[in-house]
C-alpha cells in the first residue's frame, strides 16, 4: 500500500536523472532524513515553475507528497542559489566533487544533521572563495570532517596499531585498511600503506581540530598539499570501493591552470 500524506523538509538537490519526455527524479540530501529521491513532474518543460528552484547545488525547503516507489515534489522554494558556484567551473567543480562524495556515503532516510551542515557550509565558503587553488584548502576541510560524520575519522595521533607515538623522523604510513597512521615496524602488516609526511601528518591534524577559518592556512606549500590530497582520495576510495568520478575533472582543472601559468612564464 502507497505511504499517505506530505511532509516538508530542507534539501540540498545532490543529482538529477531524466525521466521520461519531460520529469527529472532529482536527489537531495536533508537534514533529517538523510539521502532522498523524489520525482519532479514536469519540470524540463519551458517555463516550468519549479525548475529554476531544483537545480543541482541549490539549497531549498521542499514539500513532497509519499508514493508508493519514489515521492513526489508538490512544491519548492529555493532558499540560497549560489550563483558563484554556477558562473566558475572551478568553483562548480568542487562544489559537485563534494555532491558526489555525499551521495556515495549518505544513507537512504537516514539522519545525518553533521553531514547537512558541512555540505551547506561549504558551498557557502566556496562561494566566498577566489578560484579553485582557493577552494583546495575548503575541500580537504571537507573531506576529513565528511569521514568523522560518517564514522570513518582517520587515527593520526598515535599508530592505530600498536597505539605507540609515532616517531619524530619523517617515517610514518597511512594505513587505508586501518584507517590510520602506523608506525615503520607495523607496516610490514598492512596491505595498503602509503608513506607520509610528517608535514603531511600535521597538516591533517590541524584540519581535524580546525574551523572552517583556518582552512586555507595549511602550510608546507604545494608538495604537502598535493600529498594529502591524494592520501584522503585514497582512503575515500578505499572506503567507497569506486572511484571518485568527479575528482578526474578537479584534476584536469588544476593540470589547465598550471598549463596556462606555464605558458605565461
Amino acid at each position: 500500500m502507497p505511504r499517505a500524506g506530505t511532509y516538508q523538509t530542507e534539501a540540498i538537490t545532490i543529482k538529477k536523472t531524466k525521466l521520461g519526455e519531460a520529469d527529472r527524479i532529482l536527489t537531495f540530501y536533508t537534514p533529517d532524513l538523510g539521502r532522498v529521491q523524489a520525482v519532479a513532474k514536469g519540470v524540463r518543460k519551458p517555463g516550468a515553475k519549479l525548475a529554476g528552484h531544483l537545480e543541482l547545488l541549490t539549497y531549498s525547503n521542499l514539500l513532497l507528497t509519499r508514493g508508493r516507489n519514489l515521492d513526489t515534489i508538490t512544491g519548492c522554494q529555493a532558499i540560497e542559489s549560489f550563483y558563484p558556484l554556477k558562473s566558475d567551473l572551478d568553483l562548480c567543480a568542487s562544489a559537485l566533487y563534494a555532491t558526489e562524495l555525499v551521495y556515495q556515503f549518505g544513507v537512504d532516510r537516514q539522519e545525518n544533521r553533521t553531514l547537512f551542515a558541512l555540505l551547506l557550509n561549504l558551498m557557502r565558503e566556496l562561494c566566498r572563495a577566489q578560484n579553485g587553488e582557493a577552494a583546495n584548502g575548503l575541500l580537504r576541510y571537507f573531506e576529513i570532517h565528511l569521514l568523522h560524520a560518517v564514522g570513518y575519522n582517520p587515527q593520526l595521533g598515535a599508530c592505530v596499531v600498536c597505539r605507540q607515538p609515532l616517531p619524530a623522523s619523517n617515517a610514518a604510513y597511512f594505513s587505508l585498511a586501518s584507517g590510520g597512521a602506523v608506525c615503520p615496524r607495523c607496516r610490514s602488516g598492512q596491505a595498503y600503506a602509503y608513506a607520509v609526511s610528517t608535514a603531511g601528518l600535521e597538516s591533517l591534524r590541524f584540519l581535524q581540530a580546525s574551523e572552517w577559518s583556518c582552512a586555507s592556512q595549511l602550510t608546507g606549500g604545494a608538495r604537502v598539499a598535493r600529498e594529502i590530497e591524494m592520501l584522503l582520495r585514497n582512503y575515500l576510495r578505499y572506503l567507497l570501493e569506486r572511484d571518485i568520478r568527479s575528482a578526474a575533472w578537479l584534476d584536469t582543472l588544476r593540470n589547465g591552470r598550471t598549463s596556462v601559468r606555464q605558458e605565461g612564464a
